[in-house]
């Protein structure tokens, strides 16, 4: 039989351990996961209104409770947890699916400053993820500036944006709904420094920002007409010039005197983050304009916009794993067809899946084909890999070195407590936001 780990246990973590126990009868899966909750970016990164998207948990849960996968919570590989070197003495072959832990930085002065966040901290904030910042994002801010024009940039300006009638029904953490019920933020601007026809976004998102309640979206025309595609968009993907479309409607909107407002802005590059009091109070831009080539070029005019709220959403980054190689260029893990590279020459026994190993590009589904490229390869290679001798079940040795996993009876318990909260707020399932309550409800695991 052939025993794997899987780390992580987000869509490409189970998309991995389902393709493994579909193609082969013989293996045995452990998904391991840092937190004692699954799914990863499903339950910590889509949005608390697209019901839709998080339904998708359903899928994921099938796989985790697939009679030949345990899903292992609350186990962290590497410092301060199982050593990365201990995993393969305890499995034939680890697949590692950890994601991109972090986001891209700006680089600019003033980055630091308090009230400048990454959107990844803002969206962990009212995720509940339990490693987020609690400090009073929203607080004292009358307009913010989002950097960036792709899926997490307007699903955080939709959260800003929303009211207390539309989040409510979500599963959004009670602290996170209360601190956007009471936030006095009227403005968001969100920034790309290129044009209408580059922008990340989907149509399918971009048009929901103009469905909010009692909030206008506007459009500089003038921005607009600065990229060539704007003005004849025939060659552009029927993808880019349904944005065009969108964008172009917004434009010839009159304006109106609505409570909200927000400002789709292209063309400006952030310069320099401006304090105010100790504190973020504008971003300065630079127009740019397109080069030719696809890119943009500085012009030397520059725009100071006001922001108490910046936050920067240009992209999420892998970083290091404990003992195992690391492209700094590429925040990934050098592989050959998923299974990890060491100065040139395949691992025996090492793999990965997912951004790891490919970077942060495509949706969630792309996680699919990109899995089973990877359990291809380890498929491939189990008839030397089982000639190894492992324990029969890992767990007992995990357990002897200290380590207590979340199972999935514990992880059931987290969701009756969190519907019992729910219940208890007068609202359907709210999350708990923190490690104390989780690891709490996870003990009391009876039915």
């Amino acid at each position: 039989m052939l025993r794997v780990a899987v780390v992580g246990s987000g869509p490409s973590g189970c998309y991995t351990a389902q393709s493994l126990v579909q193609q082969d009868p013989d293996v045995v899966v452990d998904v391991l996961d840092r937190l004692p909750c699954p799914y990863g970016l499903v339950r910590y990164g889509v949005a608390p209104d697209h019901e839709k998207i998080k339904s998708l948990q359903n899928n994921l849960r099938a796989v985790l409770e697939h009679e030949r996968v345990r899903f292992l919570g609350g186990v962290q590989v590497g410092p301060g947890g199982v050593p990365a070197t201990r995993l393969p003495e305890l499995y034939h072959a680890v697949v590692y699916c950890v994601g991109a832990a972090t986001d891209r930085h700006l680089g600019i002065p003033g980055e630091e400053l308090p009230g400048s966040w990454s959107a990844t901290e803002f969206v962990s904030w009212y995720s509940a993820h339990p490693d987020a910042a609690d400090d009073g994002f929203v607080l004292g801010a009358r307009s913010a500036v989002v950097i960036g024009v792709g899926n997490v940039a307007v699903d955080v300006t939709r959260m800003l944006s929303r009211g207390t009638a539309e989040l409510s029904p979500t599963d959004m953490p009670q602290g996170a709904l209360t601190a956007l019920a009471a936030s006095r933020v009227t403005d968001v601007s969100m920034v790309g420094r290129r044009g209408p026809s580059q922008a990340r976004f989907t149509t399918k998102e971009l048009r929901e920002l103009g469905t909010l309640p009692d909030t206008e979206v506007t459009v500089d025309p003038a921005e607009l007409a600065l990229d060539p595609a704007y003005t004849d968009p025939t060659g552009l993907p029927a993808p880019q010039r349904r944005n065009i479309e969108v964008l172009r409607g917004w434009a010839e909107t009159p304006p109106r005197n609505a409570g909200h407002r927000i400002r789709l802005r292209f063309f400006l590059r952030p310069v320099e983050l401006l304090a105010d009091a100790g504190r973020v109070g504008a971003v300065r831009f630079e127009r740019t304009a397109p080069d030719g080539q696809g890119g943009v070029t500085g012009t030397g005019r520059y725009e100071d916009v006001e922001a108490q709220l910046v936050l920067r959403s240009v992209g999420y980054r892998g970083v290091p794993l404990e003992g195992l190689p690391f492209d700094p260029a590429t925040a990934t893990v050098p592989h050959l067809a998923g299974r990890v590279l060491r100065e040139g020459s395949v691992a025996p026994g090492e793999y990965v899946a997912g951004w790891i190993k490919r970077g942060p590009t495509g949706v969630i589904g792309t996680n699919r084909s990109d899995a089973k490229e990877t359990v291809t390869s380890l498929l491939e290679d189990a008839s030397v890999l089982v000639r190894e001798e492992r324990p029969d079940d890992p767990l007992p040795a995990l357990r002897a070195e200290g380590i207590e996993p979340v199972e999935w009876t514990g992880w059931c318990a987290i969701e009756r407590a969190e519907a019992e909260l729910g219940t208890s707020l007068g609202r359907g399932v709210v999350k708990l936001p923190d490690w104390e309550s989780l690891l709490g409800a996870a003990h009391n695991s009876a039915p």
